[in-house]
């Protein structure tokens, strides 16, 4: 009665549809979870066939490429992403993050796995926003694959322009060579999978992925909430 009550003052609400939760729902309602545009990736892993790897054919060698939903602009899934990046939504991201890693886990990903590592936010918008989206997403990742995660190995060293508005190649000259792995030795001979909330043109996980191979991981594989 008293959870009734208090239900009935104080509203749950679903990040996706902004309508009022039911008993039982967590974040997002029940209709929005069958409607939300989910993607296959997962099903094709590293083969050709995976057309997010394919994006990233001839500009970083990447063992997979996951990403949980497709992007619709206007839809629930750029509500889903607006709650998570500006409005503080971390246990969305959390929510959201072991959904996805419980099903990669189903399908027996996290025996490929070594190491979860989210994308960086420079220092500055860090204390600006205060907090990082993709840090509660790979949590959330980490903790439904059984897998170690740290926030420290990558650390974005300039704090460069929004990429909302850039084309590619913009978005690649905006990243190049600003990430750097501060532990190489976490790094050294794992196999990571680099967690951010979306994926675009992919420069920034294309940027990370460098930095990583380069300080001697085995292999790098990507994930993401959505990609557009």
């Amino acid at each position: 009665m008293l959870h009734d009550l208090l239900s009935l003052l104080f509203p749950r609400i679903c990040y996706a549809c902004k309508g009022v939760l039911s008993r039982g729902e967590d974040f997002i309602c029940t209709d929005c979870n069958i409607k939300l545009p989910y993607t296959e990736y997962h099903v094709h892993g590293g083969a050709a066939e995976n057309q997010l790897l394919q994006r990233f054919w001839g500009k970083v060698p990447l063992r997979f490429a996951f990403s949980y939903l497709h992007f619709r602009a206007k839809g629930r899934v750029q509500h889903l992403l607006h709650e998570l990046k500006y409005r503080g939504a971390q246990e969305l991201g959390e929510h959201l993050g072991f959904r996805y890693g419980s099903l990669l886990s189903d399908h027996h990903y996290a025996l490929q796995l070594d190491l979860v590592l989210p994308v960086p936010l420079h220092q500055s918008k860090l204390r600006k926003r205060g907090y990082n989206q993709s840090d509660s997403v790979a949590e959330g990742m980490a903790r439904a694959l059984q897998l170690p995660w740290h926030q420290q190995v990558l650390e974005r060293t300039l704090n460069t322009a929004t990429q909302t508005k850039k084309g590619r190649l913009e978005r690649w000259q905006n990243v190049e060579d600003i990430f750097v792995v501060r532990q190489p030795e976490l790094v050294q001979g794992k196999r990571i999978l680099l967690v951010d909330d979306v994926l675009t043109t992919g420069a920034t996980l294309e940027a990370c992925a460098v930095a990583l191979l380069a300080a001697g991981c085995e292999e790098v594989s990507v994930a993401t909430i959505a990609a557009a």
